[in-house]
């Protein structure tokens, strides 16, 4: 499921680079990717559409925000209410 998750997000950081951003999620961010990810019945199939709900759209808004500077490198966390940046729920940054 790493790999998958990988993969995924390669798609993220090549969006990113065309804004000149970068893009490091540790592995606490990773597993909880890959835990949110997966279904029984679907395997990793779920796994685009929560990058896309629970990091790609949260991300954007911070963005449009002007929260980040050229060539800076956003990093990424997990914690027990989800998907953070420098410490800052996504969900409720994106609220």
């Amino acid at each position: 499921m790493a790999g998958i998750v990988e993969i995924q997000l390669q798609r993220l950081r090549n969006l990113l680079a065309d804004r000149k951003l970068e893009i490091e999620l540790d592995a606490k961010a990773k597993e909880w990717l890959a835990e949110a990810g997966y279904d029984p019945v679907y395997g990793a199939r779920p796994l685009k559409r929560v990058i896309q709900r629970e990091l790609q759209n949260p991300l954007a808004t911070m963005i449009l925000e002007g929260r980040f500077k050229p060539a800076e490198i956003i990093k990424v966390s997990a914690s027990k209410d989800g998907l953070t940046i420098g410490g800052e729920s996504l969900s409720q940054a994106a609220a």
